[in-house]
């Protein structure tokens, strides 16, 4: 029976092909489900093998280990250049987009908060 290996839900192109290509390389014998139109079902990558569960595990989990390692040296990289994105920049870019995501904040605190409030007076 075939075994779940990596879900592609939430998952940027580059990596579910950098995935599918590790896995390929590996000789891993693996096929793709879609969740379809009403996503009832799962975005994945299945191993066909349930032999090769461990091995495939341990590839992933050295490539899951290798982009986050390199992730952070861009990040890195960015913040030592002065380009990594910060709450400021972000407002200077997008000011009408942060200011309606702050005025949703405090209207959800306010409506939070509110019946509270109304028993402090009592």
């Amino acid at each position: 029976m075939a075994k779940l290996l990596f879900r592609l839900r939430h998952v940027t192109d580059e990596e579910a092909m950098e995935v599918r290509d590790l896995l390929a390389a590996h000789g891993f014998d693996t096929y793709e489900t879609q969740a379809g139109f009403f996503r009832l079902g799962v975005d994945a990558i299945w191993l066909r093998n349930p032999h090769q569960h461990d091995a495939a595990i341990a590839v992933l989990d050295a490539y899951q280990a290798e982009r986050l390692e390199r992730a952070q040296r861009e990040h890195q990289a960015a913040v030592e250049r002065g380009e990594a994105e910060t709450l400021w920049r972000r407002l200077a870019a997008h000011p009408l987009q942060v200011l309606l995501v702050l005025l949703a904040v405090g209207l959800i605190a306010a409506l939070t908060l509110l019946p509270f409030l109304g028993l402090s007076r009592a």
